[in-house]
């Protein structure tokens, strides 16, 4: 299968990047099969600075990944918004898994979410409000391990829209 990852570099070597701020899955390294999501986190970065991002693309090998410890959410559940906010309220919250896969939270799941940790929705309000969205998925390698299930394949230039100023 095809995973994606947008970046400001080429990274045909993965590593796992322990991040500056909470992520929904921890530490690691984040895929997703959608490349035109791994484009828009490019673009999001790009500015009159930084002109050019790249989308890498890897071979995940499945087969591979056998004997691994994996976790997979199917959609938002309440497992899966536990875990996601174990992860981003607490930087240092660690997990077990060599492999995380489900739904990514992406702009307008971020204000849903900002409701409910503010209150305004309870778990299950936002779990309903979260189904209602057609979200793409995110693939986190969390182990060197992992990692070897990955082969890089290529690069796809993504370059800022100077024509808009958007990105």
């Amino acid at each position: 299968m095809k995973v994606y990852h947008g970046s400001m570099e080429i990274v045909n070597k993965p590593k796992i990047i322990a991040p500056s701020r909470a992520l929904d899955y921890g530490s690691g390294f984040y895929t997703t099969t959608s490349s035109e999501q791994a484009g828009r986190w490019v673009r999001r970065k790009l500015d009159t600075r930084h002109q050019k991002g790249w989308v890498n693309i890897y071979e995940w090998d499945s087969d591979k990944a056998k004997g691994l410890n994996i976790l997979r959410f199917y959609s938002p559940d309440e497992d899966w918004l536990d875990f996601v906010m174990n992860n981003r309220t607490d930087i240092h919250y660690h997990h077990d898994y060599d492999i995380v896969y489900g739904p990514v939270a992406d702009d307008r799941v971020y204000a849903a979410f900002a409701l409910y940790e503010q209150g305004f929705l309870d778990k299950q309000a936002l779990i309903g409000e979260l189904k209602a969205y057609k979200l793409v998925d995110q693939l986190l390698f969390h182990t060197e391990n992992s990692l070897r299930t990955l082969t890089y394949i290529e690069k796809k230039e993504v370059l800022y829209d100077t024509t808009n100023h958007t990105g």
